[in-house]
């Protein structure tokens, strides 16, 4: 029975932490802004039958 609560505590500060470190990670997916890339054009390597937005 101790063995149970010490698992369970275990993985309820995993989660906790495991949320905590996710929201002060600071990683927020941003589009790339194709202007600003060197050599690469979107519309001049689009390839037909996929969408582009």
């Amino acid at each position: 029975m101790v063995l149970l609560i010490v698992l369970l505590a275990l993985i309820a500060w995993a989660v906790v932490g495991t949320v905590i470190e996710l929201r002060r990670d600071g990683f927020h997916p941003t589009p790339t802004d194709w202007s600003r890339v060197a050599g690469r054009d979107a519309q001049q390597h689009a390839e037909s039958g996929h969408v582009y937005r």
